[in-house]
């Protein structure tokens, strides 16, 4: 019987169920019979789904509440003014939040994408590494020692004549220099190849 005495209340009396903690749900119950469909089509028609309309509705209802509680509402508009007043500037609120939240997303994104290789380069490089090694590997053995700790693990030639069977730099220097023209040699004889590795290795 309450409830349906609730559907033909004025505003002041609203509220003033609203103060009074025993007849709050039934005032409560009121809000959304009268409200929840016009507030709810604000939010829908503005990027929002169902959820979101029940959610900023939920919002809405608690802070009216309190106001009229803490007196901060003091009805110089119409309940129904002033609850789609503040649904739609919870909700602008909210699409605000969910902005800023997307475009941080973005910028992360961004910056990931900068510092970590593409999987293309990583792929590529690899490539590149694998041909590199074969090549050297039919230049013979000593060749390929010489390059790889000269090049690859940038190896002092000082270096190379304590870690290889050399007499001295200057016969390492000798062998390193007789390597480079062995692979210049085959690298010229094979254009794809010259081409292919070219290619991988962005030169």
């Amino acid at each position: 019987m309450r409830e349906q005495i609730l559907e033909h209340i004025s505003d002041a009396e609203l509220m003033q169920q609203l103060s009074a903690t025993e007849a709050a749900n039934n005032a409560i119950h009121y809000l959304y019979r009268s409200y929840y469909g016009l507030l709810a089509q604000f939010v829908v028609s503005n990027n929002g789904s169902d959820a979101d309309a029940q959610d900023i509705f939920q919002e809405v209802v608690v802070a009216f509440i309190q106001l009229v509680k803490t007196g901060k509402f003091r009805g110089e508009s119409s309940i129904k003014t002033f609850l789609y007043a503040l649904n739609r500037n919870i909700w602008f609120n909210e699409l605000k939040k969910r902005t800023r939240t997307v475009n941080r997303e973005k910028r992360y994104e961004l910056v990931n994408e900068k510092k970590e290789p593409l999987i293309s380069e990583v792929i590529e490089g690899r490539e590149a590494s694998k041909l590199m090694s074969s090549v050297m590997s039919e230049l013979g053995e000593s060749c390929r020692q010489i390059l790889l700790l000269y090049y690859y693990q940038e190896k002092s030639m000082k270096e190379i004549v304590e870690n290889t069977e050399y007499e001295n730099e200057q016969v390492v220097r000798n062998k390193k220099y007789k390597c480079l023209k062995k692979l210049e040699e085959k690298m010229n004889a094979d254009p794809i190849l010259f081409k292919k590795l070219k290619h991988l290795l962005h030169v």
